[in-house]
């Protein structure tokens, strides 16, 4: 069973720049038909998603962060980063990394989850 693990600095000022890791096991990033995933959810508010990296390394942003998010994998460390760049308070929240598979409608794996405050 693929396990995801986030990890990454959890207080930061605002228009600082922070990166995130999410650490793979029991299964390789680079496996066909996955996608690997960042959400995030933000205090008293729902899971918002925030862009993926394929099985190929194309990546693909939603709205709220296109721009200043960017995601990126390292093959040989097994593993996926968030770099998160001008940030808000509005970026206050529990940052997960996910497996999708292509064509499910659900993800397969999550990690535990990693708290990010911005604050002054």
């Amino acid at each position: 069973q693929v396990q995801l693990q986030e990890s990454g600095p959890g207080l930061v000022k605002p228009s600082q720049t922070l990166s995130l890791i999410c650490t793979v096991s029991g299964g390789s990033i680079t496996t066909n038909y996955y996608f690997w995933s960042w959400i995030r959810q933000p205090p008293g508010k729902g899971l918002e998603w925030m862009g993926a990296i394929g099985d190929g390394g194309s990546t693909v942003y939603g709205d709220p962060v296109k721009g200043r998010f960017t995601i990126s994998r390292d093959i040989a460390k097994n593993s996926v980063y968030l770099q998160m760049n001008s940030l808000k308070p509005e970026d206050t929240a529990v940052y997960y990394c996910a497996l999708q598979r292509v064509g499910a409608s659900n993800y397969d794996s999550w990690g535990q989850g990693t708290q990010v405050i911005v604050s002054s």
